[in-house]
């Protein structure tokens, strides 16, 4: 895995990087000042040194925590009493980066023929858990929150996490459950200027309270860490939150209308295998190597389970409980959503299809005016992809007053 090593930037690309980055900083810290001076979401954290992730394999990690301030919430002896005797550490215990690569992998026939980006991947994929950079157990204290919307992003897209804050993701109340929100992160990738990228985001952290970042690189093969890290997470801290949708930073998401369909499989009695999202079934892996997605053979080499693509899916904390303690017991795989399928596979279930769900967007040609129909919007659950401005400006259509929808539509 690249979350490993770190390579010195050597030459002029280094005194140019450094000049752009602080460029963007000032730019990015105004910004961030100006939304902080306006209240957009006034959130204060406890002051803490910063600890670049090379420490990390020396000594304990820093790790920012609202629940070590003496007037944040806590959760109960209770609650950690039954962490511990259900084997869950009552929190989150990965503190040291210590993890070597498998070098016995090395020595077999499939491992010489595979190609080589996806050496360290395999050679690291035993390594699971990492130490956090940035952490919010209180978020999930005092069953406060019924739904808890997970969303995936990386630390140079400052603009979609804005985007989304005062969109799909303000947290709010409706009909008395809490909607809460919390970005996943991992650390800023190799030939970027990773100690003011990592200050920036612990600024706009203390802005918001809603990040949570793990000391591994942020790449997409190390996707799947971000959904395992998370469960991990989740399931020490959440002991009362009811329900989960986790999705992507480019989406554009109705909670309305999410919440609704929990209603309906509530009165259902449904919820306790709840996984809906866009299913793809009959997938197999992708051979064409110019792909994003190409798996060769000596990886994986057998159809994929039914899975839900991972630009948005509902899920039920009991169901995301089961879905940690199998996961432990299978090998990470570079594709999330695939991954989560395979989990699903193991409890002998499968992702639930629901044509509210859109990871595709409304139709896959980009240049159909229907992808950019309100009415579409203001009827499904999630639609991907979009831009910070287009989601932004979508927002405020499909809420305007005066937008009328003649009949419910379907595609």
């Amino acid at each position: 895995m690249d979350h490993l090593f770190r390579r010195k930037r050597v030459g002029l690309l280094k005194p140019l990087l450094s000049l752009s980055l602080v460029f963007a900083s000032f730019l990015m810290i105004h910004k961030l000042k100006v939304a902080e001076k306006d209240g957009v979401v006034a959130k204060h954290a406890r002051d803490a040194g910063w600890c670049s992730s090379e420490c990390f394999s020396l000594k304990k990690g820093v790790v920012k925590n609202n629940l070590e301030s003496s007037d944040s919430p806590v959760l109960s002896n209770e609650v950690d009493a039954q962490r511990v005797s259900n084997g869950t550490p009552a929190s989150w215990d990965a503190q040291v980066l210590n993890c070597t690569e498998d070098s016995s992998v090395r020595t077999q026939d499939w491992f010489r023929r595979l190609d080589p980006r996806f050496h360290q991947f395999v050679l690291h994929r035993h390594c699971r858990y990492f130490p956090m950079l940035i952490n919010h157990p209180e978020k999930c204290a005092r069953g406060e929150a019924h739904l808890l919307m997970v969303v995936k992003s990386v630390v140079e897209q400052h603009d979609r996490r804005e985007a989304v804050r005062k969109t799909w993701g303000k947290e709010h109340t409706v009909d008395g459950k809490k909607i809460k929100t919390l970005f996943l992160l991992g650390s800023p990738t190799t030939g970027k200027d990773t100690k003011n990228l990592q200050k920036l985001i612990e600024y706009e952290d203390r802005i918001y309270g809603d990040i949570l970042q793990w000391d591994f690189m942020d790449t997409f093969f190390n996707l799947t860490l971000k959904e395992v890290n998370f469960l991990k997470w989740f399931d020490i801290y959440c002991a009362d939150v009811q329900f989960i949708f986790k999705g992507d930073d480019d989406v554009f998401v109705n909670p309305q209308n999410l919440l609704q369909l929990i209603g309906f499989k509530v009165e259902e009695r449904k919820e306790a295998d709840l996984f809906v999202g866009d299913t793809i079934s009959k997938a197999i892996p992708i051979r064409n190597r110019q792909s994003k997605y190409y798996i060769p053979k000596e990886l994986y080499d057998k159809p994929y389970p039914p899975y839900a693509g991972g630009g948005g899916f509902l899920m039920s904390s009991q169901l995301a409980r089961r879905l940690f303690v199998v996961s432990e017991d299978l090998e990470l795989y570079p594709i999330d959503d695939v991954f989560l399928g395979m989990c699903l596979q193991k409890l002998h279930l499968a992702p639930e299809m629901h044509p509210g769900f859109r990871t595709f967007g409304i139709t896959r040609r980009k240049v159909s005016p229907m992808n950019s129909e309100p009415c579409f919007y203001k009827n499904l659950i999630v639609v991907h992809k979009l831009s910070a401005q287009e989601l932004l400006r979508m927002w405020s259509v499909v809420h305007n007053e005066e937008l009328i929808c003649a009949q419910r539509v379907s595609i």
